[in-house]
């Protein structure tokens, strides 16, 4: 599913212009994404949880020559824990 396949869904069943539709998802967002990146977590419930953690400094190799170390360095990346009623959802696809 794209954002444009969201928007046309929400539109379809709200009766509401694909427009405003749109502006309304995209705030929401840019909304999650600024919250993410002032290191701050987004709960959302019955849909998960957004959370930013920081990722340690670390030696990787490389695959061509595995004796050969490079260095990666630290970095925040978001994390994503799903509800409980995502997670019995998406456990009835097996």
């Amino acid at each position: 599913m794209t954002k444009r396949d969201l928007v046309s869904r929400i539109a379809t069943e709200t009766d509401i212009n694909q427009q405003d539709v749109k502006m309304v998802v995209q705030r929401v967002f840019d909304h999650i994404m600024n919250e993410l990146a002032a290191g701050r977590g987004v709960e959302l419930r019955s849909f998960g949880i957004f959370t930013v953690k920081q990722r340690q400094d670390r030696i990787g190799r490389n695959p061509a020559s595995p004796e050969d170390e490079v260095p990666i360095p630290g970095r925040a990346v978001v994390k994503f824990k799903p509800s409980k009623a995502m997670r019995e959802k998406v456990a009835k696809l097996i």
